[in-house]
């Protein structure tokens, strides 16, 4: 039996109505989509840190997500793991007709140009209708926030909706940062405020992708940056038998300037 045969034979063995795991047998489509994400960002992880016994780890767990909402359908008569497999295979085929096929493609961003219009021909074909779609048509909302800002304007960019360069995305966010400081000023209603902080990470999301940073990513180096230092500085005053908590905010700022001092 094949590695992939025995995953599926575990599969169906752990949603078994009689035998199998109590917790595994009350998993649907919704419950374990949550886990699906978790598991995606643990191979992102995995492969941020350069640890590869860890990302084939991941890339297990991963698999079986696959598996798992595979059984959920072959249960309820959609689809099983085999059409799964059929499904991405046409598809990179169809996608890829200069690999596949006789199409010439010149290079990588020939390449993008040609997978965006087989997708937009795609979800056309989808909606089964001879109206036009939307180019912004098919991102899925449950991505990451920054994830789908970046998206969609690199959607809205292939049509032309787009800044030429970097310097007026700066002034963009400039102009976002004083709105959001005027509704500050106003005491204005809390969701004026949050939708002027949504316009400035939009456009700071932006910028990222104008500089080929993916945001995610960022905050994402940012947040352990913050998490690294921060444990250093509560080692600095527990060495000095101090607790921040009985510490004011400039002494805890002394103490977090000196941790970047000490990396520099």
């Amino acid at each position: 039996m094949s590695s992939i045969n025995k995953l599926l034979l575990i599969m169906k063995e752990l949603r078994d109505p009689n035998n199998g795991c109590p917790w595994d047998k009350e998993q649907t489509f919704s419950t374990i989509a949550p886990y699906t994400i978790e598991e995606a960002y643990e191979v992102s992880d995995a492969v941020q840190r350069g640890d590869m016994r860890e990302l084939q780890d991941e890339l297990g767990d991963l698999l079986f997500q696959v598996v798992f909402h595979s059984q959920l359908a072959a249960e309820q008569e959609y689809f099983d793991f085999n059409d799964v497999v059929r499904s991405i295979v046409e598809k990179m085929r169809r996608r890829h007709p200069h690999v596949f096929g006789d199409v010439q493609i010149a290079d990588a961003k020939a390449q993008t140009q040609a997978w965006e219009k087989h997708k937009q021909a795609e979800r056309q074909q989808k909606k089964q209708t001879t109206m036009p779609v939307s180019h912004l048509d098919g991102v899925p909302v449950a991505l990451p926030a920054l994830t789908r800002a970046v998206k969609l304007q690199k959607r809205a960019a292939r049509v032309g909706f787009d800044w030429d360069s970097v310097s007026p995305i700066l002034e963009k966010i400039i102009e976002e940062l004083n709105e959001v400081k005027q509704e500050i000023e106003q005491q204005s209603d809390h969701q004026l405020i949050e939708d002027e902080i949504g316009d400035l990470f939009f456009a700071v999301s932006n910028l990222a992708r104008h500089l080929e940073i993916d945001p995610e990513t960022s905050i994402r180096r940012s947040n352990a940056k913050f998490e690294r230092r921060f444990k250093a500085v509560e080692a600095l005053a527990m060495n000095q038998d101090k607790h921040l908590e009985n510490m004011n905010i400039d002494e805890i700022e002394t103490l977090y300037q000196q941790v970047k001092q000490m990396e520099k």
